[in-house]
């Protein structure tokens, strides 16, 4: 596998400022882990499982602080995904198996299409945005302001394996 960064999109401002969209070989992950002191758990959580094998379901790691979901279904057409973002949690979101399209738009270009629910933490949205390709060993990351499409299928409906690591912030 490649460990060569696969895209970096935006600019980072650093140490615990903002911070958004970054497109990378999960291999490369520890090299973030200076951006927010919860990364090098969720690196550590990476590294010492064998992603492959856990079943779907929630992982805690630091409680409600750092999390991990583990998912596996079938992507979707474009038509049926959701634009959405988070206030409380960066998302990492990893593929393990698979691979599928992601969208991506600044929130201050999306129009809010379902106010914000604090107790699930989340917006919905309408958004015309980038899409790219996420597939198999790569992670993209998610901040508060980077409205997301995760699940969406490449060529045709597709199975995969993502490991969403939710961080507080």
């Amino acid at each position: 596998m490649n460990s060569k960064p696969a895209c970096v999109l935006r600019t980072l401002l650093c140490p615990m400022g903002e911070i958004e969209l970054i497109l990378d070989s999960i291999a490369n992950l520890g090299q973030y882990a200076g951006l927010h002191p919860r990364f090098k758990q969720a690196v550590e959580f990476l590294n010492g499982q064998d992603v492959g094998r856990l079943e779907p379901g929630k992982y805690e790691i630091d409680g409600a602080r750092l999390y991990a979901i583990v998912q596996e279904y079938e992507t979707k057409p474009r038509e049926q995904g959701v634009w959405e973002a988070h206030r409380r949690y960066y998302d990492i979101q990893c593929i393990v198996r698979g691979r599928e399209t992601c969208g991506y738009a600044p929130i201050g270009s999306a129009e809010v299409a379902k106010a914000y629910d604090g107790d699930s933490d989340y917006a919905l949205f309408a958004a015309d945005g980038t899409f790219f390709e996420l597939r198999e060993g790569f992670f993209a990351f998610f901040a508060p302001q980077d409205v997301h499409m995760p699940g969406i299928a490449v060529d045709g409906p597709a199975p995969v394996k993502k490991i969403v690591i939710k961080v507080e912030i």
